[in-house]
């Protein structure tokens, strides 16, 4: 049995999601809580939202005992990307690449 959870269009390029994903990645529930609550990263926020969510479906949903859960996936695919243009000198312009992810985390329960 699993419980997942999505947050899609999160405005925020899915590397830098990647690197406080791979903090958790397997690990208990609880002490993923207290990881992410020291990660000094915008994505960290995220990703506890997600993770709340993923555990309240666990919980709410399908009757896990949220004691005994863990990450068993976590990931962010990317999203659509804004494109927008900056003016720069003698009429030229750069590009700027506004990238959106989707966060997924889908938990599990110890046997």
């Amino acid at each position: 049995m699993e419980a997942k959870a999505i947050a899609r269009y999160v405005r925020i390029s899915s590397s830098k999601i990647e690197v406080v994903l791979n903090l958790i990645r397997g690990k208990n529930v609880k002490e993923a809580f207290a990881i992410l609550k020291y990660t000094p990263k915008k994505a960290a926020e995220l990703v506890e939202n997600v993770l709340k969510s993923s555990v309240s479906n666990a919980e709410n949903n399908h009757d896990m005992d949220p004691s005994r859960l863990y990450i068993s996936e976590a990931y962010a695919c990317q999203g659509p990307t804004l494109k927008r243009f900056r003016p720069h000198a003698q009429g030229r312009a750069f590009r700027i690449k506004k990238r959106s992810s989707h966060i997924t985390i889908i938990v599990k329960e110890r046997a």
